[in-house]
């Protein structure tokens, strides 16, 4: 028999090795996943993780790396902050999409004019959205106590009804031959957020997720903001004796990382994406939360989770069109890393010990 002894502190080593061991585990699990089903899981593994690099088609789909890694990386990072300081933001995909409404609005409401402040008053318009968005279930924490977990969740349901009615009614194409969704901005050259270099997949998203990753480095090492928001996150009343006020953290963390996932989605309208439509969410704010994690809530972490994640929404695409891969399955192996990570993380806080 064994049992779990409590560590004293958590070792360096495990707390590296835990998210290697997390992703070798997800390959292993989920290659088995795969040959119950039927597929070949070698070939199913070497799609995802090996082909989108160094396969036939990876020239284009190098170049996607920065694009699906950008918003991830962004959105992560204002949720790391929240998750240091025990603030829990779920709902980062629904400030995503309310912060591409407000960008793309200031984008439709300005057309056909061309002039140069269009596309910085849609940055303006995108971080403010998703701040707005992320201030709701702060303020109902403040105010009255609400889980922040349950109210920004079931706040991505309203933000995916409002992108649907914003596709069929206010910003519906006039030119659109009665298809829901709105102009396509990157025919819109004031608005558009195209590759800074060719064929490389970068653009002012990327830039603005090397930025982020940059200002938390600094904030959570070389600033007090940081000191309060691990203290707060380790030791709550210890935080209050330091002069960490709960509700301005709460409001502060939820706000930054409402802003930085509105910025996402304004790259990603103004960019990839296009258009606003009904179904207009990618999924990014979940799996950015998979990205924090996985990254230990670390800048370099984050960076180096963000590309990984990348890479298997890339390789999931390619294993769909190759493969005929169920994309619920590509889902499900996204999931098990995060499970895995959780499962794993047991290690950094206890050692396994045999009972007596």
């Amino acid at each position: 028999m064994f049992r779990l002894e409590p560590r004293g502190s958590a070792p360096l080593i495990w707390q590296v090795a835990t998210p290697v061991l997390a992703v070798l585990a997800t390959m292993i699990v989920g290659g088995g996943l795969f040959a119950a089903m039927g597929f070949d899981p070698l070939a199913a593994i070497r799609t995802i993780f090996w082909d989108p690099l160094f396969g036939p088609a990876s020239g284009y789909s190098r170049p996607q790396l920065l694009v699906k890694a950008g918003p991830l990386i962004l959105i992560a990072c204002g949720l790391a902050l929240g998750f240091r300081a025990g603030i829990w933001n779920i709902g980062a995909e629904g400030q995503y999409i309310i912060g591409a409404i407000c960008g793309a609005a200031v984008a439709l409401a300005a057309y056909p004019l061309d002039a140069f402040w269009i596309f910085p008053a849609m940055i303006l318009a995108g971080a403010a959205g998703g701040w707005a968005w992320g201030m709701v279930p702060a303020l109902l924490k403040n105010w009255f106590g609400a889980s922040e977990i349950l109210v920004s969740l079931m706040l991505v349901y309203v933000a995916q009804r409002v992108a649907a009615w914003m596709a069929f009614g206010p910003m519906k194409n006039p030119e659109g031959f009665n298809f829901p969704g709105s102009r396509n901005l990157q025919q819109y050259d004031a608005a558009a957020n195209p590759e800074l270099i060719a064929n490389s997949g970068l653009h002012w998203g990327g830039v603005a997720a090397v930025l982020a990753l940059a200002a938390t480095w600094f904030v959570m090492s070389r600033h007090v903001l940081g000191f309060h928001i691990r203290t707060a996150g380790a030791a709550p009343r210890a935080a209050r004796f330091a002069g960490v006020r709960p509700e301005r953290l709460v409001a502060l963390c939820l706000g930054v990382s409402g802003a930085l996932a509105g910025l996402a989605g304004l790259f990603e309208v103004a960019g990839p994406a296009g258009q606003i439509t009904e179904s207009f969410g990618s999924g990014y704010g979940f799996t950015a939360i998979i990205v924090a994690f996985l990254g230990r809530l670390h800048p370099l972490g984050i960076l180096l989770a963000g590309l990984l994640m990348a890479l298997t929404y890339i390789g999931g695409e390619l294993a769909q069109m190759m493969l005929n891969l169920p994309a619920a399955t590509v889902q499900v192996f996204q999931g098990m890393l995060l499970f895995f990570l959780l499962g794993f993380d047991i290690l950094t806080r206890y050692r396994i010990r045999r009972r007596a």
